[in-house]
């Protein structure tokens, strides 16, 4: 592309530096416009497209962003110095759905991966056997029956992998209910061929009050196997025991050609950029849509982070009851910010200012670009799979471990997750790393899997879109590996909210 700036709607009132640009710099915009800078404008930050009184606002993405706190010319740096939020507390929503859009995603399209089926109806996009301890105390058991296992038994499946976490006992009342469903949630995960459930003993978490949880999530029955190691004499000799049995089984499934029905996409973001909502998020965007109209199913998380566009959101909703479901899933985190005492529409994180998010609805906007444009489906709790096929939204925070783990946790079998500054974070499911610039891409190669930035650079979003479904089939089928994978990157963390005992 020539730009040196690019708008991204219609009407907005900022537009986006596609590089580091000078003070005095007349800069392309458009096929054949210029603007003259006033300011220094960094790479991904916005620069005023027109005079912009104090008070006025500030739009991007064809919404407000914010409001100008002192009056802004054409052709200034517009950031967090002079854009502040327009956003307030709780407020009051009217279902006014979006009949366009609710009328307009129908299934037409078929897409096929090779995936192990499941006897409940779901799919994996791996058949690995996981340990999941029940309490933190067992971390370091379960991590060295891992390793043993992996020693004799790795052929018959795509690996043993356990997965620690700090929660499971001095918890108290919801706390520990959640912590009990997410668990849950990854116990009954379909990329585990088989589970092996490792408890200490003595904590809160203890079997006797963990099972009808279990139960509840459709999580027992053959594939999975309970080691108490307070009561075996040799916990290592009684794990490899049934780590034995638990692989022996999981060798028995093979891949074979599914519709892409079974696929569970959960998207994240995290280290944005100003370019994260133009080119990774809204290309996730494309993606989401391609599979909801293919009969599959997705995931968008981060409510701190739907803040400022939830009415977009709630115009999408299938239903007025699911209307009425968003609006308690964003009330209700308001309610956590404000039982601690937290502004609600806080800042985004350092990393996003420095890469050029002015305010929380800034960010939102873009954030929400992963959901496309399909109907809203259902809500979701911590640890619930997903019952309605198509977008679905759920319940969490915008941190980055927590937010990964509860996708996992609600069945989500491939995580697609965006960034413009970069992280190596993984997940316990394959995760792809789409980069919002080409910079970033080719500086972190172990990090990144795909690049979105070839949009900025004149490839065409629907051209960027097909490569990006192919590699998700091969990825889901089993014939390329993500780079989490690759490195080994494999981590969850729980959401916690309440006192320790």
């Amino acid at each position: 592309m020539n730009e040196e700036l690019v708008t991204i709607f219609p009407g907005d009132t900022v537009a986006v530096a596609l590089e580091d640009l000078p003070a005095g710099y007349r800069a392309r915009i458009g096929a054949s416009g210029h603007l003259t800078l006033i300011d220094a404008v960094p790479f991904g930050h916005k620069v005023a497209l027109e005079d912009i009184p104090a008070g006025g606002i500030i739009t991007k993405y064809g919404a407000p962003i914010g409001h100008a706190v002192t009056p802004i010319a054409r052709g200034q740096h517009v950031h967090v110095h002079n854009c502040r939020t327009n956003l307030g507390d709780v407020l009051e929503y009217t279902y006014l759905p979006d009949t366009d859009i609710l009328s307009s995603f129908g299934r037409d399209r078929e897409y096929v991966f090779d995936g192990y089926a499941r006897e409940n109806g779901s799919a994996g996009t791996r058949n690995e056997v996981w340990i999941i301890p029940t309490v933190g105390c067992v971390n370091n058991t379960a991590q060295h029956l891992a390793r043993l296992a992996n020693e004799r038994f790795a052929s018959r499946c795509d690996g043993v992998f356990a997965y620690g976490h700090t929660m499971g006992c001095s918890q108290m009342g919801n706390d520990h209910a959640v912590t009990q469903e997410l668990l849950a949630g990854l116990i009954a995960h379909p990329n585990a061929g088989g589970v092996l459930v490792l408890s200490l003993g003595c904590e809160n978490n203890n079997l006797d009050v963990f099972t009808p949880v279990l139960e509840q999530h459709g999580a027992l029955g053959d594939r999975v196997r309970f080691l108490v190691t307070q009561d075996a004499d040799d916990e290592y000799a009684a794990g490899l025991a049934l780590l034995d049995e638990l692989t022996a089984q999981a060798a028995r499934c093979r891949r074979r050609p599914l519709s892409a029905e079974k696929l569970v996409l959960g998207f994240k973001c995290g280290g944005s950029d100003a370019f994260s909502g133009i080119t990774a998020n809204a290309l996730c965007g494309r993606v989401n849509d391609r599979l909801v109209r293919a009969g599959g199913s997705t995931i968008l998380t981060e409510v701190p982070e739907m803040f400022g566009a939830e009415t977009r959101l709630m115009a999408r909703a299938a239903s007025e009851a699911v209307f009425e479901d968003i609006v308690r899933l964003i009330n209700d985190y308001k309610g956590y910010f404000i039982r601690y005492g937290q502004t609600i529409y806080e800042n985004p994180s350092p990393g996003n200012k420095a890469g050029g998010i002015s305010t929380l609805e800034e960010k939102s906007l873009g954030c929400i670009q992963k959901g496309g444009q399909a109907p809203v489906a259902g809500v979701l709790g911590y640890g619930q799979h997903v019952r309605s096929r198509g977008l679905n939204l759920l319940t969490g925070s915008g941190n980055d471990q927590v937010s990964c783990t509860n996708l996992v946790a609600s069945g989500a079998n491939l995580v697609l997750f965006t960034t413009g500054r970069g992280t190596p974070l993984g997940t316990p499911v394959p995760t792809l790393k789409i980069s919002s610039n080409s910079k970033l891409f080719e500086r972190k190669r172990n990090w990144m899997d795909f690049n979105a930035g070839r949009i900025l650079e004149g490839v065409g979003m629907e051209e960027t879109a097909d490569a990006l479904m192919a590699l998700i089939l091969d990825v889901a089928s089993g014939r390329t590996q993500t780079r989490n994978e690759v490195n080994g990157y494999r981590d969850i963390s729980l959401f916690r909210d309440g006192v320790i005992l």
